[in-house]
Parts: structure tokens; sequence; C-alpha cells
């Protein structure tokens, strides 16, 4: 029936995320930031080994190759190549240059005895070169100390005509206020802002970002429509990334959007009002509240959005879906004013033994042409019995029997109110082609690989709408998953992130059947099962 991929060797699980944790949010928003565009481990030699006489190779090529060639080296090592002669020293100041304050420091993570020198050499390596910078990444400085050296580098990066920036003030505290010149430097193409206070409104004033194409706003302290007006002001703006934001509502308004990650915040609103190129709503851990007994929701209202392919992780528990002016509700009845035909990739976060799980159904009716469903099991500390026999009758979902053609469900702990929800979604199935099934950490369930592929033996496949392949997955991550990383989503060349392994079929082995490949993908790189 399955077949079982080898599960990770167990060791002792991740703590679960919590965005309170000043070390742990730190740490997470600095694995969503984008890396500076240079190689550290690239070797930069002038002389071949080998070549006859040791020739010089290198210098024989044109300046231009040069200048690209020094402006994917750290700001140290490139400036080191202005000493080897006049032309170099040239070709140096000519080449549009990268500053990243961690490669001007002999260690990494910094401490705060570091701050002084940090700052020092980033003002001495801003000072040194006329630009373009391509690219600063300035992450290592609490800039509450160093406010004037923080807005004489914003007005060097200005003048020099940076294209990305990262600028972020570690760890803390938010009641720094970013400078005005910010918002005012035309040549930003991509900017991620962390732990920052947004400045008043007026400080906005005549702010631009004419060429911006992606914007990260990490733990930053803003007033409501802040943000929308920050993305109003980027009329190509594809990309918007925040996390731990915290805001009344948050309106969606860009004809150029086309990915959207929220990640650990409080958001009573998310409206998508018109953003006729937005193809990826992410939602990861976003709520109405902190509080899991105020009951208050994020109700996420999608107007128009006619290329939306990929939405999730829609949760019933934190979440109020509304589409074309309609609430959706558990028994809701599907009519063409609240169908989204244009989203094929879908996910889910749901407690299957909970009462919120009760309009999942719904949820799967709305989107008609889903191919793909990914679903995140949560941990239930209550389980209602009444929901096992919920998911026995239920009845057909018609997005299930019609479309579906690839199925994952992770975090399971092999609980009776989750067998009874993927019996009846593999009972409904009717063109269902691959399904895989993760559990959970056997450190945090107490149940061995062995015992989890067994308690899915047991389910009826006789009474399954077709035939499939089905495969049993292991992780060594923390509980509730790891959390969401914007490489991911932002990443259009994957035209599904949320699938926690890909299926890549070859050729037909004996009797006409496919040779798969199962293929589990992280950060760091990827295992074949």
């Amino acid at each position: 029936m399955a077949r079982r991929a080898p599960f990770p060797n167990p060791g002792p699980p991740p703590p679960p995320f919590d965005v309170r944790d000043t070390e742990q949010l730190v740490s997470y928003v600095s694995s969503c930031l984008p890396d500076p565009p240079v190689s550290t481990t690239a070797r930069f030699s002038a002389r071949r080994g080998g070549a006859p006489g040791g020739a010089d190779r290198i210098s024989g090529l044109s300046d231009g190759l040069l200048r690209d060639i020094v402006s994917r080296l750290p700001f140290k090592d490139a400036a080191r190549t202005a000493v080897l002669a006049t032309r170099w020293r040239r070709v140096w100041l000519e080449a549009p240059l990268a500053v990243a304050d961690a490669h001007l420091l002999d260690h990494w993570p910094p401490i705060p005895a570091d701050a002084p020198a940090a700052t020092a050499a980033v003002s001495a390596a801003l000072a040194a070169h006329p630009g373009p910078f391509r690219c600063a990444h300035l992450v290592s400085t609490r800039m509450d100390a160093h406010q004037p050296q923080l807005r004489r580098w914003l007005r060097l990066l200005a003048a020099k005509g940076v294209q990305e920036l990262v600028l972020i003030n570690r760890p803390g505290p938010r009641e720094v206020p970013l400078p005005d010149t910010l918002f005012r430097i035309a040549t930003l193409t991509c900017l991620y802002i962390g732990f920052w206070k947004f400045p008043d409104a007026a400080g906005l004033h005549g702010a631009s970002f004419p060429n911006l194409r992606e914007l990260g706003i990490c733990s930053v302290a803003v007033k409501d429509g802040d943000i929308d007006s920050l993305v109003a002001r980027g009329p190509l703006l594809e990309i918007l990334n925040i996390i731990q934001g915290n805001v009344k509502g948050l309106c969606l308004v860009g004809r150029s959007l086309r990915c959207v990650q929220i990640c650990a915040s409080v958001v009573e609103s998310i409206t998508v009002v018109n953003a006729p190129c937005l193809e990826r709503l992410v939602l990861w851990d976003v709520r109405g509240s902190r509080n899991p007994a105020s009951g208050l929701r994020t109700r996420i209202k999608i107007g128009t959005a006619p290329k939306l392919n990929l939405l999730g992780y829609l949760d019933p528990a934190h979440h109020l879906l509304e589409i074309g002016g309609t609430t959706i509700t558990a028994g809701i009845e599907p009519s063409a004013s609240i169908i989204l035909t244009s989203v094929k990739r879908l996910s889910l976060k749901a407690c299957f033994g909970a009462n919120d799980a009760m309009i999942v159904p719904a949820f799967l009716k709305c989107f008609p042409n889903v191919e793909t469903l990914h679903i995140m099991s949560v941990k239930c500390d209550e389980p209602t019995g009444k929901l096992i026999k919920f998911w026995q009758e239920a009845g057909p979902m018609v997005s299930v029997m019609m479309r579906i053609k690839m199925m994952t469900i992770s975090e399971f702990r092999g609980e009776q109110h989750e067998l009874a929800f993927v019996q009846s979604f593999f009972e409904n199935a009717r063109v269902l082609k691959y399904a895989a099934i993760t559990a959970a950490n056997t450190r945090v369930t107490g149940i061995s690989d062995n015992q989890m592929f067994s308690i899915l033996q047991t389910m009826d496949d006789s009474r399954w709408g077709c035939n499939f392949g089905l495969f049993v997955l292991g992780t060594h991550g923390p509980e509730g998953g790891r959390p969401w990383l914007f490489q991911r989503g932002a990443d259009f060349s994957d035209d599904d992130p949320f699938a926690p392994c890909k299926v890549i079929e070859g050729e037909t082995g004996e009797n006409e059947i496919p040779v798969v490949r199962v293929v589990r993908w992280s950060r760091a790189g990827s295992s074949t099962y």
C-alpha cells in the first residue's frame, strides 16, 4: 500500500519557534534575509599554476570583465586588488561593489563589544569607494548608540546609488527611528529593514521608490497605513515580505505585486483590493491576536487577484476567509461569486480533531481547480470525538474528486481524527497520483517510525477512489514544523514552495510502472529516497 522512505536519524528536536523569544526572532529574521551578492569562498589569483613562466592570465581580460569579477568579491578582497597595479586601482574604483559588515569583522556573530569597530569599518568602507554600490548589507550594529553614523551612511549610500540595502538594528530596540533619508534613495531595487521604528507620516513626505522590486519589513514598529503607504510608493514592487508585523489592517494594492509573504504577525484584516499580478499569498502564523483566548481571527478578504495561483497557510482556527464579499462558513454552497478558479496550489493548517476543522470542506469547495493540496496537521490538546464521525460521514468534496493530483500532510501524529480525515480524502479522490505523509518528530510524539508506518497500514485501501503512490516520510524538525523562509515563496522557479517533498517521475519500469524519486527539500539542500 505505502512506500516508506528512510526516516532521518532521530536527535533532540529543535525547540518550538516562539516569536517572543528575542534570540529566536533575531535568528529567524537573519535566516530570511537575502545573501550579499558576493562569493566568500572564491579564490582570486592573477597567476595560474602550471602555465609557462607563471603567466598572468587574468590581467589579459577586458576591463569590463575584470570589473564584474571584482564586484563579486567581498569588499576587503576587492579593495586589495587596487594595490596590484594602476590598472587594477582603476578597475576597483569603477566596479559596483558590495559592502557587508559581516565580511568586515574577523568573527561572527558579533558581540556588543564589536559595535565601535564594526561602525568604524562600515564608515571607512562607504567613504573609500566612489560608488555605485550594488549592495550594502548592514546587520551587526545596535544603532541606538550610533544614530549620527547611520544618518551619514544613508547619505553616502544615496549619493553613491546603492541598489540593494539590508539594514538591521541588531537586535533592537525598536524605538530607534529610521532616518527620513532612507525613503529618498531612488536607486533602491531591494530593501530589507529590521528592528526599527517607522518615522512619522510627515517624515515620508516626498518618499519614493521608483525602482524598488523587493521589500522586507522585519519587526518594525509601524502605525496603521504605514505599510500600505510604502507599497504605494513603489510602482514596480513585486515582492512584499513581513515578519512580526502588528497592524490593524493591511490593504494590498499594487499593479506589480507578484508575491506577498506575512509571517509571525498580528493583523486584524488582510484585504487584496486590486492586485492584478499577484501570484502568491503566503500567511504563516498570522493571527488576529496573540492571546489564544481572545477568539479574534484575521479576516482575509480576496477581491481582485485574477492570477492568484498559490495560497496558504489558511488556518480555520485563526482565519476568516472572505471572497467576493461573502464570508466562507461551514456548509456553504459554492457559487460563482465565491469561487477562485486561478488557485492551483493550496495549503491548509488545521486541527482535525477540533470544531474549527469542520470548515475545511467549505474551503476546498472555494478552490475547484486546486491540483496540489498541502496540509499541516495541528496538535489537538482536547480533540472533539464527534470529528471522527464527521470525517467518516463527510460527503464528496468536489475539488478533491475533480482535480487534486498531489496531496501531502505534515506533522502527522497518527491520531484517530487525522486518520479519519485522510481516509475520507482518499475515498473521495478520483485523479490522485501521489500522496506523502510526513510524521512529526518521533522525539515529540513518542511514536517510532515503525509504529507510524504500521498505523498507516491499517487504513482500508479497498475503499479508496483510485490507485496512487503513497509515501511515508519522517522529520527531525521542531514540533509544529519549521518557520517559513521568504526565499521559498519568492523563488518563482519553484512552482510549489509549500511542498515538503518533490515527486519526480522517471522512465517506466516493469509492467509500465513509472519509476519515481522522492526528493526532500531544505534550505541546505536535498536528499533522494
